[in-house]
């Protein structure tokens, strides 16, 4: 993964490359004093991974973050704890408090590795397979080919953040595929597949038993929402209802 450190601190930028170079999935393009020469290399430069601090001369990383449409993975690397909550808020892979020990700072940039790959792994998004009957399938693209999954067989869906785990029957690994839970809602067919929480779609028919606020389906619990709660009355409990 390319990436870049902004500091203005040299101690702090030497100890961040050292820990770099000491990774071999990591490859350090710049090291910068200020967002300005940040925002210079990632204009030029396709960067993955972005190590900064907060508070830096004129605009803090915060700011510069929040400032960026289309913004690489990024770790605070930082003196002061009392940004986190802000930080994890712009989805921060993690936020490192100095002094950093390097355990500290490979368990992080183990945690974008993994985020990393799983997005490289996984393109596309769902097309739908209409036959002339009723819809039975769709087709996603994972591990860049196209799987034709059958309707039937999907358990539930989880949405985690920029991509989709798709759980089948018989399957012990779920599909997983780059999408969103709102766009695979909307192309999923009405009547079997409910959105009971912001994380989860489930397969109706695959519904083993239901308690007020938690579904199980396949020994996994699943919450429902809030204000998921009186679709969910209507289409599940009213159904299950004698």
């Amino acid at each position: 993964m390319r990436c870049i450190i902004i500091d203005d601190e040299p101690l702090a930028q030497q100890i961040i490359e050292d820990y770099v170079n000491m990774i071999p999935f990591l490859q350090l393009e710049k090291k910068c004093n200020s967002v300005f020469e940040a925002l210079e290399i990632l204009q030029k430069t396709k960067i993955d991974l972005i190590f900064l601090d907060i508070h830096l001369p004129n605009v803090s990383g915060i700011e510069f973050i929040s400032s960026l449409e289309n913004r690489p993975m990024f770790i605070f690397t930082t003196a002061y704890s009392e940004h986190a909550l802000e930080a994890f808020d712009l989805n921060a892979v993690d936020y490192l408090l100095k002094p950093i020990s390097f355990t500290r700072f490979l368990k992080a940039t183990n945690k974008a590795y993994n985020y990393y790959s799983t997005n490289r792994s996984i393109t596309g998004e769902v097309q739908v397979e209409t036959p002339e009957t009723d819809q039975e399938y769709i087709l996603v693209k994972s591990d860049y080919k196209s799987v034709k999954i059958k309707l039937s067989q999907i358990l539930y869906i989880e949405g985690l953040k920029d991509y989709v785990k798709i759980y089948l029957q018989h399957e012990v690994k779920p599909v997983v595929t780059l999408n969103s839970l709102k766009r695979m809602s909307e192309n999923l067919p009405d009547g079997h597949f409910l959105r009971v929480h912001k994380s989860f779609i489930v397969n109706t028919n695959r519904i083993k038993s239901v308690t007020k606020n938690r579904i199980i389906i396949h020994d996994r619990w699943i919450p429902v929402g809030e204000s998921y709660k009186s679709d969910f009355q209507n289409s599940v409990i009213n159904k299950f209802a004698l």
